[in-house]
């Protein structure tokens, strides 16, 4: 059906974080080291007034070294400018802002390396600032890949240098707080399921008139104080003596209904594998059917059954997936409840489309439930309609906080919770 290259990189459910100590030595620095108390015992054994000079040059340059990479780290302040958006599995660039605030000295090889909010990547996000002039700011890009999807905050970080010999590495963590969304995976959709839903759409044409527009003539009403005069039937105001105005249409295309369903019985890899292949199948279609000029609508589980009005545009998108990327976890109500909750919210030519992590029997058409389509993210089904990244594990997309598996040990990053969003009407 698709033909994306195959990839050999495979996400990693636990990202290693590598944390310096404030004051280290480099394996050069090691050496030099034994060589300078080598020395010492030579000179203090042999009363070599030359080898006592030596080994007093060999200490000094390890004081220098220790004062310069003091005064390199000091004054230096990193801001991230983070992009609007990333997506799982989607490589994304990370500006890294380094400000030299001292008023002589400048600020050279120092390395950045995010340490909280670095799980919700592949790997640990780091940079390299060559050097900042005094007063100076320098930018570094970099290239991160997220993992998992929500609210992502990003908070403490370490910079470290080892200038100007490499034989004492000297590390400093400071705080700034940055939150970044990340939506769900985004995949190829099949245009022919956009035709289906084109096709399940039950007032029949594709595009439909409806009143309130100015595209064709529709018919006439009566003329109200304030409406544009411009609109007024002069031929039949002057037959029947009542000024009436034209009615003109506006070509609506058609709506969708996401129904997304998040139950998860059960906290098995299976299971967070299909909830999150789920989500990412809603945004995948969301975002195709709003590039193809359809108005798509959101009803989802969200601490309360809420959903989004179906409507176009980029920030619609970004709303929507943004929804979907904050969806919380979901224990206690079922595709039934979902169903229910959805049925006195979809409007007459709506065509609802529910995507479910179960298989439930229905298939592709529901022609019982008013041409209701189902997607199921188990089986042959999905990979036919949806074509995602080889190396995204499903099993682990969602927020840290929602993972079975997280251990105490280790603080997660906080992921918040989606607002409340207007209902469906």
């Amino acid at each position: 059906m698709f033909n994306r290259k195959p990839t050999h990189r495979r996400f990693n459910f636990s990202t290693p974080i590598r944390r310096k100590p404030s004051i280290d030595f480099s394996f050069g620095g090691l050496v030099f080291c034994l060589m300078s108390l080598f020395m010492l015992l030579a000179a203090v054994n042999g009363q070599v007034n030359l080898l006592f000079g030596v080994v007093g040059l060999m200490f000094g340059v390890l004081i220098v070294s220790y004062s310069i990479s003091r005064m390199v780290l000091r004054k230096v302040q990193v801001r991230r400018l983070l992009p609007d958006h990333a997506v799982v599995g989607e490589p994304v660039t990370v500006n890294y802002e380094f400000t030299n605030e001292k008023r002589f000295w400048p600020s050279l090889s120092v390395s950045f390396a995010e340490m909280e909010g670095s799980e919700g990547f592949v790997r640990q996000p780091a940079a390299y600032m060559l050097h900042a002039a005094a007063g100076m700011v320098s930018t570094v890009p970099t290239e991160v890949v997220p993992k998992r999807r929500g609210l992502l905050e990003l908070d403490h970080y370490q910079i470290s240098t080892s200038f100007p010999f490499g034989f004492i590495k000297r590390a400093s963590i400071r705080t700034e707080r940055d939150t970044m969304i990340i939506y769900p995976a985004i995949g190829r959709v099949d245009p022919r399921l956009l035709s289906l839903c084109r096709a399940a759409d039950k007032t029949g044409p594709t595009m439909r008139p409806r009143r309130g527009g100015t595209d064709e003539f529709y018919g006439v009403k009566e003329y109200r104080t304030g409406e544009n005069p411009r609109w007024i039937y002069w031929r039949r105001s002057a037959r029947t003596g009542v000024l009436v105005s034209r009615e003109m249409t506006q070509v609506s295309p058609p709506r969708l209904a996401l129904l997304v369903d998040t139950f998860q019985n059960g906290r098995s890899a299976a299971a967070n594998s299909g909830v999150e292949k789920t989500i990412a199948m809603a945004a995948s279609l969301a975002s195709h059917a709003l590039e193809a000029g359809l108005l798509v609508g959101l009803m989802a589980w969200n601490g309360h059954w809420a959903g989004i009005q179906p409507q176009r545009g980029k920030r619609h998108r970004r709303d929507l997936l943004a929804v979907l990327a904050r969806l919380p976890l979901n224990l206690d109500h079922d595709a039934q409840a979902l169903l229910d909750a959805s049925r006195d919210v979809l409007k007459s030519g709506m065509t609802a489309v529910l995507l479910t992590p179960r298989d439930m029997q229905m298939g592709l058409t529901d022609h019982g439930r008013g041409g209701m389509i189902v997607l199921s993210a188990t089986g042959d089904q999905s990979s036919r309609w949806f074509d995602f990244p080889q190396d995204i594990d499903f099993a682990h997309c969602m927020p840290l906080d929602q993972e079975p598996t997280v251990t105490k040990s280790r603080k997660p990053p906080r992921v918040g919770v989606a607002p409340s969003v207007a209902a469906m009407k």
